[in-house]
This record gives structure tokens, sequence and C-alpha cells, in this order.
């Protein structure tokens, strides 16, 4: 059981000893039924919606409502999670995959060999004589590409516009569009009207890199692929700090974060287009419904139709609890495999490194980030195997160069924690 489904679990449990509705259900034994926890995932919206009306209607602070609402929410947080990683194995199966040669798999090595690699990342060196360095094996290969693998973690790049380029750094050109006009009659004189400036940005890549080490006896012995493997450990690392720095990075050997360039941010004042403007949610450290209406009635009508709502997971947690002027609640779970969940119908994407709800913080980004972000690849990730520098462990001297900014704030909004 995984970390995700351990505390699916733990929440069910948690629910058990209520008699009605979704608290006397428990997914604990239906982690893995796409079905089941659909229908667990919408009975639980219903309930919490009960239960937290029956909490607006009691207009006192009663700590046994508190408590039920807050046990529903956290259970629609992890069933509704549960339900996407059900649907994303599911996809990932579909890719296939095998066993190296003739060994099938051994379910408890599979089991020690998964225990391990849920660690998720590669400290110091690796040795055959160590169960926790590398001594758990299994026959499985993993063939998930590169690019896909980013696109899950990152969840940035998987909705902005990224190239590939083949030189040391990328030049993007403006223009104000400031051309001058007037209108005149038939004799009268042409005098020189004002003419566009120009400007340009630089996409300059950041270097990222690892060198884990594993051993030469380890590498000879081992029953599965250890190279493809660590190469796969190091993608996962590198698209969480990529996904970190393409929402806040300060552009400093890494890409310039999203939210720099909001107004009032240290790269507000970087793009020739002006800073990402922002609009304030309505309550000084709250999320409101009129807020939120606000600010996807703040962008301009020609980039709603790409727009989604970029946001935490902890911050799903007060959306939840919104309504609208009917009283109908803003956000909806997912009721359907590869479709996310939503907020008065406006696509919802997680991000892990969005701000949680707090005074000052910019806890939602809504727009269209392909239009709005750029994200630049210097060709790719490549690995340098090292069998000399640190003998008898062979070096994987893993790097990547990227880079990635803002080309266009237009089509983005920005909701900062504010009355």
């Amino acid at each position: 059981m995984n970390a995700r489904h351990h505390a699916l679990a733990l929440a069910g449990a948690a629910l058990q000893p209520r008699p009605r509705g979704m608290l006397g259900r428990s997914v604990r034994n239906d982690v893995t039924d796409p079905k089941k926890l659909l229908a667990d995932l919408k009975q639980a919206h219903e309930d919490f919606k009960a239960a937290y009306d029956e909490k607006l209607k009691a207009k006192v602070d009663d700590t046994l409502l508190n408590e039920k609402v807050g046990r529903i929410d956290a259970f629609i947080a992890t069933a509704q999670a549960a339900f996407d990683e059900v649907n994303a194995k599911l996809a990932a199966a579909n890719l296939g995959g095998g066993v190296i040669g003739d060994m099938p798999a051994d379910p408890e090595y599979l089991k020690a060999f998964k225990a391990h690699m849920r660690k998720g990342a590669v400290e110091a060196a690796m040795t055959k004589g160590s169960d926790p360095d590398g001594g758990y094996l299994a026959p499985i290969e993993w063939d998930r590409t590169i690019t896909g693998r980013l696109k899950e973690i990152s969840p940035i790049r998987a909705n902005a516009r990224a190239i590939t380029i083949t030189t040391s750094g990328f030049k993007k050109v403006f223009t104000d569009r400031a051309v001058g006009s007037g209108w005149v009659g038939e004799t009268a004189s042409r005098p020189t009207t004002s003419t566009p400036q120009q400007s340009q940005l630089d996409f300059t890549p950041g270097e990222i890199y690892c060198n884990p080490a594993i051993s030469q006896t380890l590498l000879d012995d081992a029953a599965v692929n250890l190279e493809e493997w660590l190469r796969e450990e190091c993608d996962v690392e590198f698209a969480r700090q990529e996904g970190i720095a393409f929402v806040s990075g300060d552009g400093v050997n890494k890409p310039f974060g999203v939210l720099t360039y909001v107004e009032g941010a240290a790269n507000a004042a970087r793009h020739p287009f002006g800073a990402i403007k922002v609009v304030n949610s309505g309550a000084a450290a709250l999320l409101t419904s009129d807020g939120l209406i606000d600010l996807f009635y703040s962008l301009p009508a020609p980039f709603r139709a790409n727009a989604k709502v970029y946001t935490s997971r902890l911050a799903q947690a007060s959306m939840r609890k919104l309504k609208d002027g009917q009283g109908n609640y803003l956000w909806q779970p997912s009721y359907a495999a590869g479709q996310p969940a939503t907020l008065a119908g406006e696509q919802i994407v997680e991000v892990p490194d969005m701000p949680a709800v707090a005074a000052g913080n910019i806890a939602v980004l809504y727009g269209d980030m392909n239009a709005t972000y750029l994200v630049v690849d210097r060709v790719g990730i490549r690995v340098l195997r090292d069998p000399y520098t640190n003998k008898p462990f062979v070096n994987f001297y893993t790097t990547k160069r990227v880079g990635g900014g803002v080309h266009n704030p237009e089509p983005m909004r920005a909701l900062k924690v504010s009355a």
C-alpha cells in the first residue's frame, strides 16, 4: 500500500464509526476500483454539501458539525486523489511493460523493490550488500517516456508552450503596436505618425544535475536494468525541481516562475507588456465566491476558451465551501476518467507548488497557460557514465538544461488573498 492509498485507507477508517451516508463507508478495500471510488466520491460530495448546509443553518460554532464537515472534506480530497491515481495507473498499464529475458516477476521481490523506489531519491552510493542501498531487486522494467513522466509531475509544463532549442539561448522579440494614425482631408498634409517600438526578452536555460553512483558489481549482477531505473529516478527529481521553478523560480540558473511576474512581484516590470494583473479575493485571509467570479470575468474574452484554474489541493478545500448567488456549490468533483474537477464550470489544474490560502498569497491563477508561459528545453537530458573518477563505483552524471518565463502576461490573471 503506497502513501496515497494509506492516506485513503486512514480516511475511510476515520469515517467508519458514523452510521449514515458516506460516514458509514470505507474505501479501504476498494482503492483500485474506479467505479467504487467514483460512487464514493459522488456520495461524499452530496454528504459534504448536506453537512455544510447544516452547519450554515446552525449559525453557531458547533464542534461536532465542524468535525463532521472536516472528515467528509478530507475524504473527498483523498478519494479524488485516489480516483485520479487509479485512472493514471490504468492509462500507464495500457502502455505495456515486461520483464527481462525469461525471468517472471516475483511478487515479494517486486514489493520490496517498489518499497525501495518509493523513497523518491537516490541517496549516497548504492551497493549490492545492503538492501536499502540496492539489494532489493526485481525483474521489472519501466519504459515510461521522459515526456510522459514530466507531464504527470509538472502540470505547468503539461499546459504551457514548450519548445526545444539547439543553441545556448532563446530570444523573443515583442512590439508595442504603437503605430499612429489619423483622419485627413483630400489635400491636407500627412505628418509623420509614431512608429512601433520593439523590445526583446531572453529565455536563457539553466542547468540541473544529479550524480548518483552504483557499484560495478551491482551493475553486473542485477536482474534489472539499473541504469535505466536510475535515469528514471533522475527524471522524476528533475521534473519535481522544474515544477517548483516554473511556479516561483527566481531566474538565477533556473527558469523565471510565473508567480514572479504578477503585479508587485520581483519580475513585474520585466515583460514589455507589463505584469500579470491581480484581482483581490474579497477577504483578508479567505477565498470568496465574488472574488473568484471577478477573477474569471477579469480575463479578456479571447483567452477564456482555453483558460483553466491553477491552484493547490489545499486551496480546493476552501473552494469546496463556496456557493454562488443561487446557493449552488462552485466546486464540483471529477465524475469521469480524464476529466478534472471544476470551479464554477472552469477546469481545475492541481499545482502542488502553488501557495496556500493565506493573507497576501497568490492562491489561484486563472488563464490560458499555453499562451502565457514558455518552457525552453535545450536538447534534453544527457547522461555521462563515469566509471573512472570514483572506482569501484560508476557515477551517472545526468544533466538537463531548461529555461522558462512568461512570454505574454495578458492571457493570465492572479487571485490575491486580500480584502
